[in-house]
């Protein structure tokens, strides 16, 4: 069966869900959390450098950098694999992602609390979609703001269609069935609507 990866990334870890269709319904193959640092200080660089002199800070923030996509491709590749001995070909991986961030340096980031934040979230979402790239994967990046108007273009549904869609499939697999799972769902609905037949 053709199945699409739903991600919605946090600092540090993803929430995925894998769904795919059969017989002209759609189900969840798959749903987990996947951790995307080996070190607690990793799920924050910006922050773990934030009281650093600055070729220090430049350092732990590019190594907690270079983690999060060397995790992500490992992760991903994990993912796939899993998928393939299951029957299954994934052909799209959705990832939630934000607003663009500027192209701020380090310092720059460091110097506004909230640019810290924007630049980690943004680190763990970028992870994922280069890592999709990376295993072959054609990676789909929805606006997390505008994942219901895709969502309902994409699946020709209402809201409440949608909604009914993402609870059935829930109820499919039982908990955790919170906001993550359900947002990752329906982007990899997105993505598998997306693909050739």
């Amino acid at each position: 069966m053709k199945v699409a990866f739903g991600m919605k990334a946090h600092s540090g870890w993803t929430a995925l869900v894998v769904v795919g269709q059969r017989d002209g319904d759609f189900l969840v193959v798959d749903r987990r959390r996947i951790e995307l640092v080996e070190d607690e200080w990793a799920k924050q660089p910006y922050h773990a450098a934030e009281n650093l002199q600055p070729d220090a800070a430049r350092d732990v923030v590019k190594r907690g950098v270079e983690a999060a996509h060397r995790i992500a491709v490992r992760e991903m590749r994990t993912a796939v694999q899993r998928e393939q001995e299951r029957g299954n070909e994934v052909t799209a991986c959705a990832v939630l992602v934000g607003s663009p961030m500027p192209d701020w340096s380090v310092e720059e980031i460091l110097a506004v609390h909230f640019r810290m934040h924007k630049a980690e979230g943004v680190l763990f979402r970028d992870a994922l979609v280069r890592a999709a790239k990376a295993c072959g994967l054609r990676p789909a990046e929805i606006p997390e703001k505008l994942l219901t108007k895709r969502a309902q273009s994409a699946l020709g549904a209402t809201v409440s269609g949608l909604m009914k869609k993402t609870a059935t499939l829930g109820k499919s697999v039982g908990p955790p069935w919170g906001k993550d799972q359900k947002d990752a769902a329906l982007a990899a609905l997105v993505a598998l609507q997306g693909c050739p037949k």
